[in-house]
């Protein structure tokens, strides 16, 4: 276990979020204002941005956890199709969020199941799932608000895994099982107080995002760092597509052949985009030579990203993409408008 190392990256990124803010710190109700009226169908800027409070980073095999909190704050759900508003309730005290990556890579995972149940003098306050839901500061994690019984001391058991998507590479075998751990929270409501607060007043519901909070970001590589023959980059549902092609499949993925890796990430922070249904056709002088889903898929050098094998891919071969259903993450506020509506996307190799 890094701990330290750990604590001091969520420190750093905390601070780094928060500087300046000294002034701004407000009520409830000023800390919740009014929903930009006529946002885009895409990412944009929030109305303000919070600092967090990390609690600890404790290790369980080759999960590494990262446990912190923020203010209680709305977010959305999808099902389907649908958003649904998640309102900040009466006895909400803080938005409480998990990240994991991997010991040995620090490779982040993005999508499993994860759990909390919440302690206090040996009786459970709270016991829930964890939402996966993205953040434009904090990026991808696993989160919900959570009513806590005043100040004290409490222990927070956190459970996550398996990881259901594909693995391959070294990552084979990997993630097969669920891991807990335990790790104290000393909570009062003036350590609330104290996280930093931010609006942005003058930028609000404008296409962009806040800065990523440092290492607590779990931001996918620039499109030129990917591995293979990246053959271009495309946008749909303002989410982004970067197409990738490996001479070889590999391990872990049935078949051979070449083979397709498609990242799907958020505009300006490059998060991962998970839980979303996408296939891939390519065409090639008229004639179809693959079509088929592409299948979400973990690699210690590719990330997250959906892919497919494929029988080559040559100059002048057009990859269209499409996706079935939407990805099946909540929204923090600047997120909530987009990665809904899908046309085909097309690129030119």
């Amino acid at each position: 276990m890094n701990r330290r190392s750990f604590l001091a990256a969520g420190a750093t990124a905390a601070g780094g979020v928060t500087a300046g803010c000294g002034g701004l710190l407000q009520t409830r109700s000023v800390r919740t204002p009014p929903l930009v009226e006529d946002r885009p169908d895409a990412v944009y800027v929030p109305t303000h941005v919070e600092g967090m409070k990390m609690v600890d980073g404790s290790t369980a095999g080759r999960y590494r956890f990262g446990l912190s909190y923020s203010y209680p704050h709305r977010f959305w759900v999808v099902t389907g199709t649908n958003r649904k508003r998640i309102r900040i309730g009466e006895n909400d005290s803080v938005h409480l969020m998990v990240t994991v990556r991997d010991t040995e890579t620090g490779v982040a995972l993005p999508t499993s199941n994860a759990g909390i149940e919440v302690r206090k003098g040996g009786e459970t306050v709270v016991s829930k799932s964890m939402w996966p839901m993205l953040s434009q500061n904090m990026g991808m994690h696993f989160g919900d608000n959570v009513a806590l019984d005043g100040d004290g001391t409490y222990e927070v058991g956190v459970t996550f895994g398996p990881v259901g998507a594909r693995k391959t590479g070294d990552f084979q075998g990997a993630f097969a099982e669920s891991r807990s751990i335990t790790v104290p929270l000393e909570y009062s409501s003036d350590a609330v107080e104290n996280i930093d607060f931010r609006t942005l007043d003058d930028r609000k519901g404008q296409r962009g995002a806040v800065e990523p909070m440092g290492e607590m970001a779990t931001q996918l590589p620039p499109a030129d760092q990917l591995p293979g023959r990246v053959i271009g980059e495309t946008k749909s549902g303002d989410a982004a597509f970067v197409a990738t092609v490996l001479d070889s499949t590999p391990a872990g993925v049935d078949g051979s052949g070449s083979y397709l890796a498609v990242s799907a990430r958020t505009p300006y922070n490059r998060y991962p985009i998970p839980m979303m249904s996408l296939s891939g056709t390519i065409e090639r002088e008229g004639e179809t030579v693959f079509e088929g889903p592409l299948d979400a898929t973990l690699d210690p050098d590719l990330r997250y990203h959906y892919g497919a094998v494929v029988d080559g891919i040559e100059s002048g071969d057009a990859l269209e993409l499409s996706v079935g259903a939407p990805p099946q993450v909540a929204r923090h506020e600047g997120y909530e408008t987009a990665f809904f509506e899908f046309s085909p996307a097309t690129l030119t190799v």
